[in-house]
């Protein structure tokens, strides 16, 4: 539900579209910022959800291996049918930083190493 700061504001993960480009979503698969369901789409069963919207882009050496490095938990990488990555998790149930503050420190990791790729 979007109920606080971290759910609306903070990334959950990243999901890529068939171009290649990516955009951050919050805890309730909406693109950061947004605090309505209103308009909300489907990540799970569109397969370029939100794509109409400015919130995608390309960034610089955003490539699988980088990826790799940065999420080390393979449940926190979700494939496509030929393999690629299309969607990766900055944390989980039981890694939320917010229900569990031991986990700031390893999601703060995860934001620090994404935030060193620039605009394509």
């Amino acid at each position: 539900m979007l109920s606080d700061f971290f759910r609306i504001n903070l990334p959950y993960g990243l999901s890529k579209n068939s171009e290649g480009e990516w955009f951050a979503f919050n805890r309730e698969y909406l693109p950061l910022g947004w605090n309505s369901v209103r308009h909300q789409q489907s990540m799970a069963t569109k397969k370029n959800a939100y794509s109409e919207l400015p919130v995608y882009t390309s960034y610089k050496g955003l490539t699988e291996k980088a990826i790799l490095t940065i999420i080390t938990n393979p449940i926190s990488i979700h494939r496509d049918d030929t393999g690629a990555i299309m969607k990766v998790f900055f944390y989980n149930d039981a890694t939320n930083p917010q229900s569990n503050p031991t986990y700031w420190n390893d999601y703060f990791k995860i934001i620090r190493a994404f935030s060193k790729f620039e605009v394509r």
